[in-house]
């Protein structure tokens, strides 16, 4: 067992990577839909942020190689193709059909219906051995459902197409979640730190979604007094300059998402995020007029009861030391491992050290 101020120590840690990425998830949010307004090209955004991403990603690793005098990871191209584009592929469908949403629905309705993602990670984490069933997951799943339901139900400002598309988001988004956590906590491929893990994954999502922005928004784009046909430039430069600061929040939220993971699990960063979501469809009954009816709010308490009693029983198992835990087998230390150190030195001290990283979530 880990002493008081350690266990102090990583709660305090944890606690901060999750306001953290709340900061930037719900700037981003906003964000998305105030420029989804005027700016009618959610893929061509979505691109911008990940080339943007990128850019970052790199500047930071040069950074950080020149600090610490040690080279960065870099994937062979069998490892980067097999074991990296599954998650890529995932991850930029997530990302591009959640920003198309905004489109359609309100920040509301995105919200909630993004809230069953905790479904699919459940589905892929059972399918993949990441968690052991239990009989409270039959219940968990029939509240979150429920919720969903009777959120969606007879809502005033309901859209079937931005609603299918987020429900596919996050039907896909379960999967990339779920790969993700696989992805980052293989040491044998190094990506423990969000960093590298972002800076592999951008350009195969960069070309996994250029074939459907060209499908989609191409002509119309290229037609456009936008970018491409503007005739003064100040409006150009103001246009750029939005999209960057779009491409920005991108590489705060993908980096926060990526540390919480890898600190702890996909399923927790689901879950964490349910307060989140409280302040995000306060806000946007607030600042933006969505329109929420009684039982809108009802069905919304009563997924926040589902995931809630998810919490209550991992909290449960975790205390009492049951095998429902999640657990990856393997020969080598490859979970948890401290994010912001090389890899030659981020192996935990000890085999009971390791333990309690799984363990406490």
């Amino acid at each position: 067992m880990a002493c008081p101020v350690q266990f102090l120590c990583r709660t305090i840690w944890n606690v901060g990577l999750v306001l953290l990425y709340y900061v930037f998830s719900i700037g981003i949010t906003f964000y998305n839909k105030w420029l989804m307004k005027g700016f009618h090209y959610p893929l061509f955004m979505t691109l911008v942020h990940l080339a943007l991403t990128f850019c970052l990603s790199a500047l930071t690793r040069y950074v950080m190689q020149c600090w610490t005098g040690k080279t960065r990871v870099i994937l062979t191209w069998t490892d980067y193709l097999h074991k990296v584009a599954p998650t890529a592929l995932a991850t930029t469908l997530d990302i591009g059909l959640s920003n198309w949403s905004f489109l359609f629905i309100t920040i509301s309705l995105y919200t909630m219906t993004k809230s069953s993602a905790v479904l699919f990670i459940l589905f892929f984490s059972l399918v993949l051995k990441l968690e052991e069933p239990n009989p409270f997951l039959i219940l968990v799943v029939l509240l979150i459902a429920s919720g969903l339901f009777m959120f969606t139900f007879q809502s005033t400002q309901f859209n079937l197409e931005g609603f299918l598309m987020v429900l596919l988001a996050s039907f896909i988004g379960g999967i990339r979640w779920t790969f993700t956590q696989v992805l980052m906590q293989k040491a044998e491929l190094g990506l423990q730190n969000p960093v590298d893990a972002i800076y592999h994954l951008q350009p195969l999502m960069f070309l996994g979604l250029f074939p459907l922005f060209l499908y989609n928004e191409g002509l119309s784009l290229g037609t456009s007094d936008k970018l491409f046909l503007v005739t003064e430039l100040p409006p150009l430069l103001y246009s750029v300059f939005l999209l960057c600061i779009g491409g920005i929040l991108a590489f705060g939220l993908g980096f926060s998402e990526f540390l919480l993971v890898s600190r702890t699990s996909s399923l927790t960063l689901s879950i964490s995020g349910i307060f989140k979501e409280i302040c995000t469809l306060v806000l946007a009954a607030l600042l933006m007029g969505d329109k929420m009816s009684i039982l809108n709010w009802l069905g919304f308490a009563v997924c926040l009861c589902g995931i809630a009693l998810h919490v209550g029983v991992k909290v449960y198992y975790s205390k009492n030391k049951s095998p429902s835990l999640r657990q990856l087998n393997s020969k080598s230390p490859e979970l948890e491992l401290p994010l912001l150190r090389n890899n030659e030195d981020s192996a935990p001290e000890n085999e009971n050290e390791e333990e309690e990283e799984i363990t406490l979530h």
